[in-house]
């Protein structure tokens, strides 16, 4: 059987393909290094909360689900040891979601696998595309999302 991708593919296959691909890896090799638990919908989390941690209902308007969901994806990873709720700094009744140390070890972990994805990629295509890639795939969000209140990173379900 032919692995190769087929030239004919329409752009968005392609951005689609190559994203499925790198995720795939990373969550591989997360899971090798102990961290088996977490799933690609948990990275978009842990993005946003660090470095500071962040609120539930913050959460839920950068997930865009409701805070029913983001408070069960809060207490699994609770739960695996990546995150704990706190007093909230400022208000008295709210939590505030942080990581913890093993939350930490997982952002570090994942940080460096994407590095080392992204390495890969440069040696495939060189650093000069990449850039080009890069920038290029930038200047095309910011102009789909002109006038837009804010570009939301979020999982692709």
């Amino acid at each position: 059987m032919n692995n190769k991708v087929d030239n004919e593919l329409d752009f968005t296959s392609l951005l689609s393909l190559s994203f499925s691909t790198s995720i795939n890896e990373l969550h591989d090799r997360l899971s090798e290094l102990g961290f088996e638990d977490i799933r690609p919908v948990h990275g978009f989390m842990l993005k946003y909360i660090t470095p500071n941690g962040a609120t539930g209902i913050e959460l839920a308007e950068y997930l865009g689900i409701t805070k029913q969901a983001v408070s069960n994806m809060v207490d699994y990873l609770e739960k695996s040891g990546y995150v704990m709720r706190k007093a909230h700094p400022t208000d008295k009744r709210g939590k505030i979601i942080v990581l913890t140390e093993r939350g930490w070890l997982v952002v570090k972990a994942k940080e460096k696998i994407l590095t080392e994805i992204e390495a890969r990629w440069i040696e495939y295509i060189g650093t000069e595309r990449m850039q080009m890639l890069k920038e290029d795939l930038s200047t095309f969000i910011d102009k789909e999302n002109e006038g837009k209140l804010s570009v939301r990173l979020r999982p692709v379900w």
